[in-house]
């Protein structure tokens, strides 16, 4: 069937438009009240919009919750954007400047709160949209694609997630959406202009995400294999243009090999062991969220308790024939030039990561995060299988297909309910307890809260400070001089202390330290005098 020639229907139109603006709404509701992650703390360091604290901010200073946000909560005016990058050069060169350069400006024309942060993202974000369409016209020539495509990602729970990060992995996904279409019409149009766009799109792809380089590979494979591997004049253009593209990533190349300490040393999380079935397992799981997301798992376990049970156990598999037979439908059906892009984005950036996990040990590729463009591809393949099969010539066929899309169009929209009004989900599993531990401490009438010198206390204060009561007492301290408890509070609790600092406490029984709650990198102890609880 040939879908060149067929327009979309004017009842797919209308509902796409609907998805369209569901997937408005969900991305620019509650913005503010999701758990602001690690993650999205180091994007407000990095960027400038907490103003860095001092070695004399830590002197034992007694403030409010509302003192500290507007003492520290705050665009710090010294650090420009020039120091913003420097910054990232030196401690950080992973993690390639264009979205914190972006993000810079935008808290400096529109404030630093948390959901001016995220509007950003958000913002990027629907950029996929006409990206997307373009994609699917220059690859499969057919606007019935692209709207059944458009449909799909609008109430994606996995793309929502990561639409309203404070990270840059909403303007990745469009960068991998521009780039691939602007490959595909240089490839088809053969002038100076669109390789010259495709140039563009290659230096903006780099600077966005060092990942990228996976996709501009995967583009010179796809080029190479399409060519034949001879020294035609599209091969040759591309060589130019991603050359050219390349060249313009040369500076923060001398970043990464000028300060390989900066670029490893914030790796070293991702080589953490996991085993083997529980990494397949994962695979399958992340998966499956690109469609349906019913389940908040909040940590990486092994038992997978939370989704042994029968509804979990029939979606993810039905996700996963659907993809399989998908991508065997995209095969059987469309030339080489087709389903070769679709196969390369899918399989090529998860293939390289899972390997290193696989041969090396690690859990790069239990990230979903790290998997966009697999996981556009799979979305890819899954529109083209249905553009064609709801236009089916068999009723019968016809019928069954709409019926499958309207179900996995609604699995999308559940999802995105449940996760809209939620304080946390799986994709913040490091501060999955930031409500849990605030909430003790409000609960509490008079409480004063101990934040430490050590990183993994003052900085993590970020993702409990904005549900914590505005009245709510704060001491900053150093661990060195934590040698009394001021009077006058009901409670008394410490934020994160280091493991050095708990065995001191204990070892020199200054006080008695009580766990109350605890996750991962978070914790929340109760301090008192020994004998006086």
């Amino acid at each position: 069937m040939n879908l060149k020639l067929i327009l979309p229907p004017s009842w797919l139109r209308f509902l796409v438009i609907i998805l369209l603006v569901l997937g408005v709404f969900f991305r620019f509701t509650n913005l503010d009240q999701k758990v602001y992650w690690f993650d999205e703390i180091m994007t407000s360091v990095k960027i400038g919009a907490y103003t860095d604290y001092d070695v004399e901010a830590f002197n034992g200073q007694i403030i409010s919750v509302k003192e500290l946000n507007q003492k520290y909560n705050t665009l710090d005016p010294e650090i420009t954007v020039i120091d913003t990058i420097k910054n990232l050069s030196v401690k950080d060169p992973k993690h390639t400047p264009l979205y914190f350069v972006m993000a810079r400006f935008w808290i400096e024309w529109f404030g630093s709160s948390i959901a001016v942060i995220r509007s950003l993202s958000a913002l990027l974000s629907l950029l996929l949209f006409p990206c997307l369409y373009w994609l699917c016209l220059e690859l499969f020539q057919s606007s019935l694609v692209a709207w059944v495509a458009m449909g799909l990602i609008a109430v994606s729970p996995l793309h929502f997630l990561y639409a309203v990060e404070a990270r840059m992995y909403g303007l990745h996904t469009v960068i991998i959406l521009l780039s691939s279409a602007a490959l595909l019409r240089a490839m088809r149009q053969k002038n100076k202009l669109s390789w010259g766009i495709y140039a563009i799109t290659i230096s903006l792809g780099l600077y966005t995400h060092t990942l990228f380089g996976l996709v501009a590979i995967g583009h010179g494979i796809y080029v190479a294999i399409t060519e034949g591997f001879t020294p035609r004049k599209t091969l040759i253009n591309y060589l130019i243009a991603s050359l050219l593209g390349l060249l313009t990533f040369i500076p923060w190349f001398f970043c990464i090999f000028n300060h390989p300490k900066g670029y490893f040393f914030g790796l070293i999380w991702q080589t953490k062991p996991i085993p083997l079935s529980s990494l397949l397992t994962w695979w399958v799981i992340n998966l499956s969220r690109i469609f349906v997301d019913f389940n908040p798992t909040y940590q990486v376990d092994t038992d997978f308790s939370s989704f042994k049970n029968p509804l979990s156990i029939s979606l993810i598999f039905l996700v996963l024939m659907l993809v399989f037979y998908a991508i065997y439908f995209l095969i059987s059906h469309t030339p080489k030039e087709i389903w070769l892009f679709v196969l390369i984005l899918v399989f090529l950036t998860h293939t390289t990561l899972a390997a290193q996990d696989v041969f090396q040990g690690g859990i790069r590729s239990f990230n979903a995060r790290y998997l966009i463009a697999s996981y556009l591809g799979i979305h890819l393949a899954v529109a083209y299988l249905l553009a064609t099969k709801i236009i089916s010539v068999s009723s019968r066929e016809q019928k069954f297909w709409q019926m499958a899309m309207i179900a996995l169009i609604s699995s999308g929209i559940i999802s995105c309910m449940l996760i809209l009004p939620q304080k946390i989900w799986w994709n913040k599993a490091y501060n999955s307890v930031s409500p849990q531990i605030a909430s003790i401490v409000n609960e509490s009438n008079n409480p004063l809260l101990l934040i430490t010198d050590v990183w993994k206390s003052q900085n993590n204060l970020w993702s409990i400070s904005q549900f914590l009561e505005e009245t709510v007492k704060i001491q900053l301290v150093t661990e060195a001089n934590l040698t009394q408890i001021p009077d006058g509070f009901s409670e008394v609790f410490l934020f994160n202390p280091s493991d050095k600092l708990q065995a001191r406490l204990i070892e020199e029984q200054l006080f008695k330290i009580e766990p109350l709650t605890g996750d991962g990198g978070m914790s929340l102890w109760r301090l008192y005098h020994d004998g006086n609880d």
